[in-house]
């Protein structure tokens, strides 16, 4: 029996990455083929059905790697994170040149042409990444250019490159966002969503999900820590949910209470929760 965690190794009976052909067994190792997310958000599945559950999503620019496609899903590993899932083939292209450029605001969006009147052919999230090939003014406002000719306004996005010294000022501008469990967009975002896709436009890749988060990000605090003591950027978590302290006694935290993202005491996070999911695990400080 393989002690490898399914969500971040790719392997099936019948198929595995070739990668892993030292560690377990299966009846065919495949080297993945490259691909890249060509959608805002693409949701990747437990299961290749479209009723599958949620488990995590893909944003435009992501690269991946392919291992296997039937009836119109894709058997994939993200590149950034190493989750493994079914994505929709639809969603996925060859990849061309590099992306350039990274949205920097919770949601902007694709316009037909540069012109902020003209029809808004999509709507991109925070995190999706795109190659910008020129800017242009049109009457005082700035637009980057796409390949296709389409256009994004420029001071939406950001160097692929950069990235904001405050991962928690980013989470800051996602309040209210709606909470979708698996999410991770600006669309619709969970608890260690919010949490990795904040430290991502800091230039900092972290694991998906909360068990990973919580066994991996940062340096493990005290158990005793009181909780005075936490400071701007740490991280609380309990059982299956993570919060992240803005100062004071303040979280902010996709959350399954008021179904958003939203701000509230830590004090009395913590005594809410305590009743039905018991009291803080860990807190870690990144």
């Amino acid at each position: 029996m393989t002690s490898l965690d399914k969500r971040l190794h790719a392997f099936r009976p019948d198929l595995a990455d070739k990668r892993l052909q030292d560690s377990i067994a299966a009846q065919r190792f495949v080297d993945g083929r490259p691909a890249r997310v060509t959608v805002p958000v693409l949701d990747l599945r437990s299961e290749p059905r479209p009723d599958a559950g949620l488990d995590t999503q893909l944003l435009m620019g992501e690269d991946v790697l392919v291992f296997d496609e039937v009836e119109g899903f894709a058997w994939v590993q993200a590149a950034s994170d190493g989750y493994v899932g079914y994505v929709a083939s639809s969603g996925l292209a060859q990849p061309q040149a590099h992306t350039t450029h990274i949205v920097a605001v919770p949601r902007t969006f694709i316009y037909r042409e540069p012109d902020m009147k003209k029809q808004a052919t999509a709507c991109l999230t925070l995190g999706d990444t795109v190659r910008i090939v020129d800017t242009v003014p049109v009457r005082g406002t700035t637009y980057a250019l796409l390949d296709s000719g389409e256009a994004l306004i420029a001071h939406h996005l950001s160097a692929a490159e950069g990235g904001e010294a405050d991962y928690v000022a980013i989470a800051e501008t996602l309040e209210r966002t709606p909470y979708l469990w698996g999410g991770k967009s600006a669309f619709g975002i969970d608890c260690s969503g919010l949490v990795q896709l904040s430290m991502r436009m800091t230039g900092r890749t972290v694991l998906r999900d909360t068990d990973m988060q919580e066994h991996s990000i940062g340096e493990m605090l005290s158990p005793d820590h009181e909780l005075a003591e936490l400071q701007r950027g740490d991280l609380v978590f309990w059982k299956g949910h993570v919060a992240i302290v803005t100062g004071g006694d303040a979280i902010i935290h996709a959350n399954g209470h008021t179904m958003m993202v939203s701000r509230e005491m830590l004090s009395g996070a913590v005594e809410r929760i305590a009743w039905l999911y018991g009291r803080p695990t860990s807190f870690r400080r990144p």
